[in-house]
């Protein structure tokens, strides 16, 4: 569903466990809602609380949780990271977005 890059998998352990996260059972939420320039805004967070409308996906050893309004938006989405001179954070490379914002925050289809 969602394939985590190694640069996203390293940086997001050593951020979680900075935050007081547990890398081995918590979870990193992706999510999409309505906002940013192009409609859709990508949501990021760390969480370790599973709801009834959240569905686990594992890749390359994290666990990314979704809620299920948000799985259509995302299936196929790579999860990376980039600490170049152009700007550090996680990207979405979504393959299902048609037109995606400037900054990469946000998106439509």
């Amino acid at each position: 569903m969602i394939q985590v890059s190694d640069q996203a998998k390293s940086k997001a352990a050593q951020l979680m466990t900075e935050e007081g996260f547990n890398p081995e059972t918590d979870y990193i939420r992706v999510g999409v809602k309505s906002g940013g320039c192009s409609g859709l805004e990508y949501v990021l967070k760390f969480d370790n609380v599973k709801n009834e409308t959240d569905t686990i996906f594992e890749d390359n050893g994290v666990r990314v949780i979704i809620e299920k309004k948000s799985i259509l938006y995302l299936a196929g989405t790579t999860l990376e990271y980039s600490g170049g001179l152009n700007g550090k954070g996680f990207i979405f490379n979504n393959p299902n977005a048609a037109r995606t914002c400037g900054c990469g925050e946000s998106f439509s289809l």
